[in-house]
């Protein structure tokens, strides 16, 4: 993959496993926060995924649309979608009753300074949200950044560990699941919460973020030396495919790839690909960000796309100057300052 049109069809490639779940499914999809990192890809793919199913149902997608061309594109891929500002209530009040909801909105980056803004998108409208659809099945995308920081040899934090957000931004996520998970047992709403990190896009990601500094000769923050990352496309199947496990009470689902991955191992075998020696700064610290996915491995299966892989694509990516996002990730971030 050398371009953004392949990138963007491989990750909306449906799985079989994905369109046979497709077809278990009743009533069509709405996606909220559709314009997000992940939320295009994820949109084609329910799309691709229902067209290979033979089945019919109507995919919107919802988002401001304020900019850039995204809402055309989307169309042209056969996707309704409608321009709406969530925290507008008669705009979130006009939305249209759909069987199955998938919450994508939510606010990171620019936290310090805004925080009134990030718990209103993260905690105040899944209030308004779940509220709306209570009648619906609803996949909320969480973070993993709800959970502490955990010893390296602990093999990561599982759905049993309990939540210890570090900084308002992780604090405000365990806030949407909280408020979520209050109207779900008040109203009967099936629900997921799918606590999500970190996804890898060619465009954004760690990885990339690691492959360019190598790259570039610039050092490398060693002080989360440990990390867990899972495709895209990967990542996404899987939140689709969570409509049919929601609930109430709800579920809870940790999601990323299987391996607990070493920085300096990653930036050694980066080195490796490009022919340079990576520089790096700091020392690896005994405690991380991880999170232990091995749950929703048995749901779902393993993840499809391989670190290696990822990482193969990622080397070619750079070396062809393929467009990003400019969005980094701060998965150095111990404090919890975004």
């Amino acid at each position: 993959m050398r371009t953004t049109s392949e990138l963007e069809s491989k990750l909306s490639e449906p799985s079989e496993r994905l369109i046979e779940d497709l077809a278990k499914l009743d009533g069509d999809i709405l996606i909220l926060g559709v314009g997000g990192k992940m939320g295009p890809s994820l949109a084609k793919l329910v799309k691709r995924g229902i067209e290979a199913a033979g089945i019919g149902k109507k995919v919107t997608g919802v988002s401001r649309f304020s900019s850039g061309d995204l809402r055309s594109e989307l169309e042209a891929a056969g996707i309704h979608t409608i321009a709406a500002d969530l925290l507008d209530e008669a705009a979130l009040s006009n939305l249209p009753e759909t069987r199955n909801v998938i919450y994508m909105a939510g606010n990171k980056f620019g936290t310090t300074g805004r925080e009134y803004f990030t718990w209103a998108m993260n905690a105040y409208l899944p209030g308004r949200v779940a509220e709306k659809y209570q009648q619906s099945r609803i996949v909320a995308f969480s973070s993993g950044n709800i959970y502490p920081l955990t010893e390296i040899a602990s093999g990561g934090a599982s759905e049993e560990t309990p939540p210890a957000p570090i900084g308002e931004y992780a604090q405000s996520c365990l806030g949407r699941e909280r408020v979520f998970e209050y109207f779900s047992r008040k109203n009967g709403t099936p629900l997921v919460n799918f606590r999500l990190n970190y996804a890898i896009d060619l465009r954004y990601g760690i990885l990339l973020e690691i492959a360019k500094s190598v790259k570039e000769g610039n050092p490398i923050d060693l002080s989360m030396g440990q990390v867990n990352v899972i495709w895209q496309g990967d990542a996404n199947e899987m939140a689709i495919r969570s409509l049919l496990l929601c609930d109430s009470p709800p579920v809870t689902l940790n999601i990323t790839g299987p391996e607990t991955v070493s920085i300096r191992w990653l930036s050694e075998r980066f080195g490796e690909m490009f022919g340079v020696a990576p520089k790096f700064d700091g020392i690896e610290q005994p405690t991380a960000l991880l999170n232990n996915a091995s749950h929703s491995h048995r749901l779902f299966g393993y993840p499809r796309v391989t670190l290696r892989q990822m990482m193969e694509w990622t080397v070619s990516w750079v070396e062809a100057g393929g467009d990003t996002l400019n969005k980094p990730t701060h998965f150095q971030e111990r404090a919890g300052a975004f």
